[in-house]
């Protein structure tokens, strides 16, 4: 039990026995009780000792996400001006393969652009509601932007910052998305597992130092809410940073 809590316990312990000091006596205060058999504590074994550490990773999977929007302007260096739906326009311009023709993967979003826009249904635009957030501790708010990437079942999550009057992107990541959340200087995606009874917990953190939101937890959870052992799930470079 932490400390606060031990001494919360102990004085409700002490008031109660104040209050029935004159009906009976509080017998075995202090006194030592034993806990039961605790388990051995097993330290870690390291496998395979001679094997030559790795130096550089296998695969790029651009992890490090950090690149001006081109054509987005911001207003009085003010993101809350920033207008989403531009914002998710210039992302198809600049990926055309991902939104143009017949058979491209997210070519329903595209198509449902004009529903965004005056006189469109809204219910059928992709782009979802923006929310403002510090992420970085700088005191100014970055953006945090849904849109689906229809026809699939993919919801695209992105993140915004300003640096020197430009719109900077600094995380991205699609996914099948069973709930988003911000939670001090992180954001937290959860999507549904393959494995009955499971969802997967990513969460991304503010790192100053590549100036981007870095994947910093990524794991199993029950979903009934209890922790499992961590399981990794690699992040796979977006259809939209293979075409560029």
């Amino acid at each position: 039990m932490p400390r606060s809590r031990r001494s919360r316990a102990a004085l409700a312990a002490v008031a109660a026995c104040g209050l029935l000091a004159t009906a009976t006596a509080c017998g075995d205060t202090g006194g030592l009780r034993g806990a039961g058999p605790t388990p051995t504590a097993i330290s870690p074994v390291r496998l395979w000792p001679s094997l030559t550490p790795a130096s550089s990773p296998a695969f790029d999977i651009d992890e490090v996400k950090h690149e001006a929007v081109k054509g987005v302007a911001v207003p009085g260096d003010d993101i809350r001006k920033v207008d989403p739906v531009a914002v998710v326009r210039a992302e198809i311009r600049a990926n055309p393969k991902d939104y143009s023709g017949s058979k491209a993967q997210y070519r329903e979003t595209a198509a449902r652009m004009d529903d965004c826009g005056a006189g469109g249904d809204r219910a059928r635009c992709p782009v979802l509601t923006p929310y403002y957030r510090d992420l970085t501790g700088d005191g100014h708010e970055e953006l945090t932007l849904g849109f689906r990437q229809l026809p699939g079942p993919l919801t695209a999550v992105r993140v915004y910052t300003v640096e020197k009057h430009r719109l900077v992107q600094v995380m991205s990541w699609e996914d099948a998305v069973s709930g988003v959340e911000l939670a001090g200087r992180s954001l937290i995606i959860r999507s549904p597992s393959d494995v009955a009874g499971y969802d997967y917990r990513l969460q991304w953190t503010w790192d100053p130092d590549q100036k981007t939101m870095l994947l910093t937890h990524d794991e199993m959870l029950r979903t009934g809410g209890s922790r499992a052992p961590v399981h990794p799930r690699r992040p796979a470079a977006s259809p939209s940073a293979e075409a560029q």
